[in-house]
C-alpha cells in the first residue's frame, strides 16, 4: 500500500482529527520502557509490558479505522502514521528478541546461539524506535495545527514526515557513528607538545656543582625518546664540566644496567658518589609525553638529591595551623598539601613540630627551617620564646599570619622588628574573581617586588609573575630591634590598595586610607659575633598565609614566591628561578560557573538556536502568505471577493 498525498485541491473535506491513536502509541511504548527497563521483573513488569504492546495494537487497530472513514484521497496522513506504527512495532520485536524474552521461551541466549544476528537486533531496535516515534511528533504536530481547516494541506504533512525521518536517520548515523568509534578506540593526540628546556634552577644546580655527577641514559638506539632526553641535557652539560652523561641500551650493557640497578630501557639515572636516584621514562613518544613536558622538574629535584645532604623542615602544629589534609569533616580551612610536595621536591624532610614535640622547650637541633602557617591562636610564651632562640643561633623561619585570626602575634614578630596590621586589604579594580561578588575584592593581586634575593624570581618577571593575595593584613615597622636586626619589605600592594576596617568591600574616604601596604617581609638577625652570611638568622614573613594554599599555589607566582623564600631560607638563594613545565594549565570553575556551563551548553544554546530557526521559519511562512494573498490587480481583487461570499453562503447553508 502506497502513501498517497494528494493536492489540496483533488481531495474533500476530511474526517474530524484526533491525536487519541499517538497518544495510545507513545502510552504503550512508554509501558514498555517501565516494564523492562524500570521495574526488570516481577508480576508487575509483565503487566506494564503486555500493556504496552496491547496499546501498541490498539492504536495501530484505531488508526486503521480512522483510515477507512477517510475519503480515498485523503487517506495519506493515516496511512503514514500506519506504516510509523508498524516501524514501532518492528522496534518491540527485535528488543524482544534480544531480551529474557527468547531466552524463557528456547531455554538459551540468543547471543550465544546466533551472536550475529543478535549484534543485528541489537542496533535495530534502537534505530526502529526512533524511526516510528519522532515522525509520528511531526506529522501530529502538523495535522493539529489544521484541526479546524476546511481541508487538509497535505503538502504540508508530508513535508513533516519527511523532517521527522530526516532528523531521525541523523540522529541513528551520529549514534552509529560515535558506536563505532568508541568501539574501535582510535585516539589522536592534538594538543601542543614540547620537551621542557633546563631551567634558570636547574641551571644554577649544574653551575653551581664542586663534584661530579653521572647521568646514566638507558635507551635503546634509533629511538625518539632518547632524542629528547640527549637533547635536554646537551644544553645542561655546556654549563659544567662537572656533569658527565653516558648513553646505554640495557640489552646490550646488561653489566651495566645491573651495576646501576636498572632493569630495562626508558631509565635515566642520576648519581654522585653513591647516591642514585631513577626516572622512568616509556620509550613511545605518544607515552612519554607527559613525562617528557615535566623534565626539568624530575631533573630538578634528583639533582637536588643528591647534591644537597639531607634537610628537615619543621611545621608547627597546636595553634589552629594550616596543615596537608583537612582536619575531620568540621575543617573547612584550604589545605596546604601543594607545599608540601614542593618541599618534598627541594629534598626536605617533612615533620610536625608542637608542644608534645618538644617546642615548648626549644625547636630541635636538627631543623632547616621551621614553617608557623596559619595559627589561629595565639604560641604561648614558651613557644614564642624557644622560636626567638632557633632564630638567634642561625635558625630559619617562615611566618605566614592570617589578620582573620583575631591575634597580633607580638610574642613572634616584636623581635623581629615588624608588626601585624589586622585591617583586611581590599582593591577594586586588581583582584583575582572567585564567586564573582564585590567580596573578591579581598583577593588582592601583587606585582610590586623589591630586588631583594628572597624574590629573584618575581622581581625578575614583574607583572608577568604576579602573586595572588586571598584576605591578606599588612606589615609595618615595630618596635626597634637594634642595629642587629635588619628587615626589608620585599612586596608591596598596589598603591589604591585601601585597608577595610569595617568589612563592606567598599572604600570609606572617612575612615580608611588607600596606599601600597607591604605585604611580606625578610629579616635578617645577627649574633654579636656573626660575620658570614650563614651565621645570621633568617626569617620570611607574610601578611597572608591564604597565599600558600592549595587554590593559590596554583598560581606560578605564588609557587614562584614559596620556593624562592625556600631558597633564600636554606642558604641556597644561588640555584633560585623558574623550573620549566610544558604541561597545559588546567582550567579550574567553581561549582556555579559548572552548573552555568552545562545548563549554558545542554540547555540555552539550543533553546536559542531552535528559538531563532522558529521564528525565522514562521516570519518567512507569513510573508509567502501574505504575498500569495495579496492581489495584484483589480480583477484579482474582484474575483478574491466573489470566492469569500461564496464560501460563506456554502458555510452557512
Amino acid at each position: 500500500m502506497a502513501i498517497t498525498f494528494a493536492p489540496t485541491s483533488a481531495v474533500g473535506r476530511p474526517r474530524p482529527y484526533t491525536p487519541l491513536p499517538s497518544v495510545a502509541y507513545a502510552l504503550g511504548l512508554v509501558l514498555v520502557f517501565v516494564g523492562e527497563r524500570l521495574i526488570g521483573s516481577g508480576k508487575a513488569s509483565v503487566a506494564a509490558t503486555v500493556l504496552g504492546v496491547l496499546a501498541v495494537a490498539a492504536a495501530a487497530g484505531w488508526k486503521l479505522a480512522q483510515r477507512s472513514k477517510q475519503a480515498p484521497l485523503n487517506r495519506g496522513p493515516e496511512t503514514a502514521l500506519l506504516y510509523l506504527y508498524a516501524i514501532g512495532a518492528v522496534a518491540l520485536a527485535a528488543y524482544f528478541l534480544s531480551s529474557d524474552v527468547y531466552f524463557h521461551l528456547t531455554g538459551h541466549t540468543l547471543q550465544k546461539a546466533f551472536p550475529k544476528i543478535a549484534a543485528v537486533l541489537a542496533t535495530l531496535w534502537p534505530a526502529c524506535l526512533v524511526l516510528g516515534t519522532l515522525p509520528v511528533v511531526f506529522v501530529e504536530m502538523s495535522l493539529g495545527s489544521m484541526a479546524r481547516a476546511p481541508v487538509r494541506d497535505l503538502p504540508r504533512v508530508q513535508a513533516a514526515m519527511t523532517s521527522g525521518l530526516g532528523i531521525g536517520f541523523a540522529l541513528v548515523f551520529v549514534f552509529s557513528f560515535a558506536f563505532v568509534a568508541s568501539e574501535r578506540d582510535i585516539k589522536k593526540d592534538l594538543s601542543y607538545f614540547r620537551v621542557a628546556k633546563p631551567g634558570e634552577s636547574t641551571l644554577k644546580i649544574v653551575e653551581a656543582l664542586d663534584k661530579p655527577v653521572q647521568i646514566y641514559l638507558f635507551f635503546p638506539p634509533a629511538n625518539d625518546v632518547r632524542e629528547e632526553v640527549e637533547n635536554f641535557f646537551d644544553d645542561l652539560k655546556q654549563k659544567s664540566k662537572l656533569l658527565v652523561v653516558e648513553a646505554y641500551d640495557q640489552a646490550v650493557d646488561p653489566a651495566k644496567a645491573k651495576e646501576l640497578g636498572v632493569s630495562g630501557n626508558g631509565i635515566i639515572v642520576v648519581g654522585r658518589d653513591k647516591l642514585r636516584e631513577q626516572i622512568a621514562i616509556p620509550m613511545e613518544m605518544d607515552r612519554a609525553r607527559d613525562q617528557l613536558k615535566r623534565l626539568d622538574e624530575e631533573i630538578n629535584k634528583r639533582l637536588l638529591g643528591v647534591t644537597r645532604p639531607a634537610r628537615i623542615a619543621y611545621l608547627t602544629q597546636g595553634h589552629g595551623e594550616r596543615s596537608p589534609n583537612a582536619i575531620g569533616d568540621t575543617d573547612r580551612r584550604d589545605t596546604i598539601s601543594l607545599i608540601r610536595s614542593l618541599l618534598l621536591d627541594q629534598g626536605y624532610e617533612v615533620r610536625d613540630l608542637g608542644l608534645a614535640d618538644g617546642l615548648g622547650s626549644g625547636v630541635p637541633d636538627d631543623a632547616t627551617i621551621v614553617f608557623v602557617i596559619g595559627p589561629k591562636e595565639a604560641f604561648r610564651p614558651e613557644e614564642a620564646t624557644a622560636i626567638e632562640r632557633f632564630i638567634d643561633r642561625k635558625g630559619r623561619v617562615l611566618f605566614a599570619l592570617d589578620p582573620d585570626a583575631g591575634h597580633s602575634f607580638d610574642n613572634l614578630l616584636s623581635h623581629l622588628g615588624l608588626k601585624l596590621n589586622n585591617a583586611i586589604l581590599a582593591h577594586d579594580q586588581i583582584y583575582a574573581t572567585r564567586t564573582f561578588q564585590t567580596s573578591d575584592r579581598v583577593n588582592i593581586i601583587s606585582a610590586n617586588f623589591s630586588s631583594h634575593v628572597a624574590v629573584t624570581t618575581l622581581s625578575k618577571y614583574g607583572r608577568r609573575l604576579p602573586v595572588v593575595f586571598p584576605t591578606a593584613g599588612s606589615l609595618d615597622n615595630g618596635p626597634d630591634s637594634g642595629g642587629l636586626v635588619n628587615r626589608s619589605f620585599t612586596i608591596h600592594a598596589d598603591d589604591k590598595t585601601w585597608n577595610d576596617t569595617n568589612g563592606n568591600y567598599e572604600f570609606d574616604s572617612s575612615t580608611e586610607v588607600r596606599r601600597a601596604y607591604e605585604l611580606a617581609a625578610v629579616v635578617t638577625k645577627r649574633t654579636a659575633s656573626a660575620v658570614l652570611p650563614e651565621e645570621e638568622g633568617r626569617a620570611f614573613v607574610l601578611a597572608d598565609s591564604d597565599s600558600l594554599t592549595d587554590v593559590a599555589i596554583r598560581n606560578q607566582g605564588n609557587a614562584a614566591m614559596f620556593v624562592d623564600a625556600v631558597h633564600w631560607l636554606g642558604g641556597e638563594e644561588g640555584i633560585s628561578g623558574r623550573i620549566n613545565n610544558e604541561e597545559d594549565v588546567s582550567i579550574v570553575h567553581t561549582r556555579k560557573q559548572d552548573l552555568g556551563w552545562f545548563y549554558g551548553t545542554v540547555v540555552l544554546a539550543p533553546a536559542a538556536v531552535i528559538g531563532f530557526g522558529v521564528a525565522f521559519t514562521r516570519r518567512g511562512r507569513k510573508g509567502r502568505a501574505r504575498k500569495k494573498l495579496e492581489p495584484k490587480t483589480q480583477t484579482q481583487k474582484t474575483e478574491v471577493a466573489a470566492e469569500t461570499i461564496a464560501s460563506k453562503q456554502e458555510d452557512s447553508q
